[in-house]
């Protein structure tokens, strides 16, 4: 099936620079020359930096990302944020001050912070093309988006621990089956027309990074995925 196929590997090797270099009109001034040095002084320290994702190890949105990491060889450091200890960390005022929404994953790169998976595993494709995770092809691109919004809109939001909290224990399991199955019914109906090796083609994309998360929290539910042979 495509997420038996989508399996990451352990990111080993640091990835390319790609810096953007500052060109000055007057190179011969010599405080040119000083703005360009800290200008590339201050660019390799950054690019020197791990990112940092604040992750749980249960989050679905923070495995995405870990997934697209790992593929496209970035090395980084994880600084684990708890959604059960203490009533969850996520909601302390250190953490909302990184994620206002309260919630994982949020990445720390480039000196910037950005949260919700998506854009992170975007900011990522569009700023370290090594190892793509978008195909060049812009039909199949958007397939890629089209599997990836289901998933992260349609079917993942409805098992949020925020959500099941509110459903309550007795009723969580049924909840989490009955909307699992119908964004899987969905999702295998786009998997017919697009899918190889992986979700769409034969290369590994982000849709992947989105899927295979999502079956955990199905076998976590103990949703039968017999009806979805090529999930």
């Amino acid at each position: 099936s495509a997420c038996q196929t989508a399996i990451a590997t352990s990111a080993t090797h640091p990835p390319s620079s790609g810096l953007h270099l500052f060109l000055s009109s007057r190179w011969n001034d010599t405080a040119a020359k000083i703005n360009y040095s800290k200008f590339h002084n201050a660019m390799s320290l950054s690019a020197m930096s791990k990112p940092i994702l604040y992750s749980y190890w249960r989050s679905s949105c923070s495995w995405r990302v870990r997934i697209a990491l790992n593929l496209k060889e970035i090395p980084y450091d994880i600084k684990p944020i708890s959604l059960i200890k203490s009533g969850g960390e996520q909601h302390c005022n250190e953490y909302r001050e990184v994620n206002p929404m309260e919630q994982v994953p949020a990445l720390q790169i480039d000196g910037h912070t950005l949260v919700e998976s998506l854009a992170i595993m975007h900011y990522l494709e569009e700023t370290r093309p090594q190892r793509p995770l978008l195909p060049q092809d812009v039909l199949k691109r958007a397939k890629v988006r089209e599997i990836c919004e289901v998933i992260a809109s349609g079917v993942q939001p409805l098992q949020n621990l925020i959500v099941l909290i509110h459903v309550g224990e007795e009723k969580k399991k049924e909840w989490a089956q009955h909307w699992i199955t119908r964004g899987f019914r969905a999702i295998e109906k786009l998997l017919s027309t697009s899918a190889g090796k992986f979700c769409v083609g034969d290369e590994i994309t982000l849709a992947d990074c989105c899927l295979v998360p999502q079956v955990f929290n199905a076998r976590r539910f103990h949703v039968d995925l017999r009806p979805y042979p090529i999930i």
